[in-house]
């Protein structure tokens, strides 16, 4: 057990278990451990990107249950059981997933810092549009169906990942082939 100078001598530690990348993790963290900290230092998944730490620039990001989080901002004991893919996940072995085929046919790699983060982004957007989630440019009404990934659809659902390179448009046309 775990105690901590200015604690009372209560335990700042907590149990929890991960899915990650389709294999089960067993961790003891300090409750104040972010997911991008357990990622990064603890489980050596150096994917997601440490940028802002602030939630601003998406370096971070990862799917969680399927969804887009900044892990930055969520604290590890919040994800306890949950399924959590990074970029080093997407891939089927050797196979890479559509969006990093087609990163690489678009050149939206540039400098490979945000990447990671724009990657699991995009994977989220595409979900997000198939199920027919609408995004603040999406025409009003309720979408029946999926939500055509137009340049602005795309530019929206990815607003909050920075590409320092300038990288936008090849990151859209990357998305846009991989949500056909």
């Amino acid at each position: 057990m775990r105690r901590t100078e200015g604690t009372g001598g209560a335990d700042t530690t907590t149990a929890l278990t991960l899915h990650i990348n389709g294999e089960r993790q067993e961790r003891t963290v300090d409750n104040r451990t972010s997911l991008l900290d357990l990622l990064r230092e603890d489980l050596r998944l150096t994917g997601a990107k440490k940028g802002c730490d602030h939630g601003q620039c998406g370096a971070c990001t990862v799917l969680l249950d399927g969804r887009r989080v900044n892990s930055c901002l969520l604290l590890a004991v919040a994800a306890d059981g949950a399924e959590v893919t990074t970029v080093e996940g997407l891939a089927d072995g050797d196979a890479l997933h559509p969006l990093q085929e087609a990163f690489l046919a678009h050149d939206g790699y540039q400098c490979g810092f945000c990447t990671p983060g724009q990657i699991c982004s995009g994977v989220g957007a595409i979900a997000e549009a198939e199920a027919g989630w609408p995004s603040a440019v999406t025409p009003d009404g309720a979408p029946d169906g999926p939500v055509e990934l137009t340049g602005g659809e795309v530019r929206e659902r990815m607003s909050g990942n920075i590409c320092r390179c300038g990288a936008y448009v090849n990151i859209i046309d990357a998305v846009q082939e991989a949500a056909r």
